[in-house]
């Protein structure tokens, strides 16, 4: 899979969401600007980063691009291990399986409703809202199923902080739905601290992946859906346009 540039001089110009409010950001002109004689903007493959097949699988993202980020990516499959070794079925084991697609491979902010629309063509409705409530679910307590506030969370963001107004409202309605259970399970089930000495492979959850996961013959990213244009960005994600 290759867009070829000729072996030319290519600059990488980061996106603005990874770099607004920080000193890296540089507004569109600097970067027209600094693009020197014979070099151009970068389009296509990074030879960078692992390539992948012309129908990229599930198992392709996740062994060249979401290992990139292997430890969202072991903590995603320790929590579906962990919701399996506990009985869980497989559509929460699925959801446990994906529930941080988007934080290994896209956008960290809003990454449970980024995950959800990554998969949603390709899995149950209710794996889809399992993975975009446990956004919500995880910053408030159910005593009655065991699962009280990650004491982590006092570390990552300070002991005052307090969900915003729209997050509160979401958790509300999450806790009335019908497959509140599913999204709560994923959260039961989340590994809020990590253990590097655990063996855990992809492998291990082809078995589910195949029964529950809708592979489209094209490809992602090459099947016309609607989120498509998600997976061609974890492809390419350093192009220009």
């Amino acid at each position: 899979m290759s867009h070829s540039q000729h072996k030319r001089d290519r600059l990488i110009c980061p996106p603005a969401i990874a770099t607004l409010g920080t000193d890296d950001h540089r507004p569109g002109n600097e970067w027209l600007s600094s693009l020197r004689r014979g070099q151009v903007f970068m389009m296509g493959d990074n030879p960078a980063l692992p390539s992948l097949p012309e129908k990229p699988t599930l198992a392709d993202f996740f062994r060249r691009r979401l290992a990139l980020d292997s430890y969202t990516t072991r903590h995603m499959m320790e929590s579906a291990r962990k919701a399996r070794e506990q009985g869980a079925d497989d559509k929460v084991v699925l959801a446990c399986l994906l529930h941080d697609i988007s934080i290994a491979g896209l956008l960290r902010s809003h990454h449970g409703h980024w995950g959800a629309q990554m998969v949603e063509p390709y899995v149950d409705e209710e794996v889809a809202w399992a993975i975009r409530q446990h956004e919500v679910l995880r910053y408030f307590p159910d005593e009655s199923v065991g699962y009280g506030y990650p004491e982590a969370y006092r570390d990552f963001f300070g002991a005052e902080y307090q969900p915003p107004a729209h997050t509160r409202a979401a958790y509300a309605k999450a806790r009335r739905h019908r497959w509140y259970m599913s999204a709560r399970m994923v959260t039961i089930n989340d590994v809020y601290t990590f253990d590097s000495e655990v063996d855990i492979e992809f492998e291990e959850f082809e078995d589910v992946v195949g029964r529950h996961f809708r592979q489209p013959a094209q490809g992602l990213g090459f099947d016309d859906s609607h989120v498509a244009h998600m997976w061609r960005t974890m492809i390419w994600p350093n192009n220009f346009l």
